[in-house]
């Protein structure tokens, strides 16, 4: 790692065992020492938005399978991009691999490998954007694929030309499986995508943390603070078992866990809004 780090937690998502926070930055902390581990250090490599992350011996076939794992399936047809972007400071992007057209949630860096995977597997229909902030390099890619870019109104001066504007704060149901949900709080214009009542892509809203095995939600850079709170709790509305963040880990968990760790959160939020 070098002074270019902006600390923005991929490589500690990809190779925790790897990599630590250390003072501003992400160092490593120890070497790895077996083969998968080694794997995950090349796959932070690669997905790293700045290349901080050097060898002193850099194995060919070992970067070659790092960056053939991505996108990296996480379950079924969802998987996490890899090659996050400095645009959005590192945030994560998904795939979604759907029979009527597949999604892009957030944008990764507009790279060769991911726009020949992407081809492979049918295309992008829809960019899903979650927020202003993540939105990188979702034009070149929807003019690449033709896809269909989704924003919220209050977002959408950050995507001039955005096919699909979401107005409002009621949710929208957009065939069987998908539900936009807007959340504002983080930004005005803030959304999740629900999928299959089971997975939550979150962008900045909502994350795991896994110091403290909790949910989590900025404290900072918040656009409304009570908004924001108000806005976690409409999530106790839904079923879902994934949490797929923009920014912080993400997480699976049964849903009932899932929901105690969404109350708690509330909780937490509503006696620290109350104390201050």
């Amino acid at each position: 790692m070098d002074a270019t780090c902006i600390n923005c937690d991929t490589c500690r998502q990809l190779a925790p065992l790897s990599f630590e926070e250390i003072g501003d930055y992400s160092a490593v902390s120890r070497q790895p020492v077996d083969e998968q581990q080694t794997h995950q250090a090349y796959q932070a490599l690669l997905a790293c938005p700045v290349g901080s992350i050097g060898t002193e011996h850099s194995d060919k076939s070992q970067l070659h399978t790092a960056m053939t794992s991505f996108p990296l399936r996480l379950e079924g047809s969802v998987s996490y991009c890899g090659f996050n972007s400095d645009k959005s400071f590192g945030a994560n992007s998904f795939f979604i691999e759907h029979p009527e057209g597949n999604w892009l949630i957030d944008s990764p860096r507009y790279i060769k490998h991911l726009i020949e995977s992407f081809e492979q597997r049918g295309g992008i229909a829809h960019i899903f954007l979650t927020h202003e902030d993540d939105v990188a390099d979702a034009d070149k890619y929807a003019a690449h694929f033709g896809a269909k870019r989704i924003i919220h109104r209050e977002d959408a001066a950050a995507v001039p030309g955005a096919e699909w504007i979401v107005d409002g704060e009621e949710t929208i149901q957009v065939g069987s499986q998908f539900h936009f949900i807007p959340v504002p709080g983080h930004t005005a214009g803030s959304m999740a995508l629900l999928y299959q009542d089971r997975f939550l892509f979150t962008g900045d809203h909502l994350w795991w943390d896994p110091h403290t095995r909790s949910l989590d939600a900025p404290t900072r850079l918040v656009w409304r603070k009570w908004t924001l709170i108000d806005s976690i709790r409409k999530l106790l509305d839904y079923r879902f078992e994934w949490v797929l963040a923009g920014h912080g880990n993400r997480v699976q968990l049964p849903l009932a866990e899932m929901r105690v760790h969404l109350q708690a959160l509330i909780e937490r939020r509503e006696q620290g809004s109350r104390s201050r």
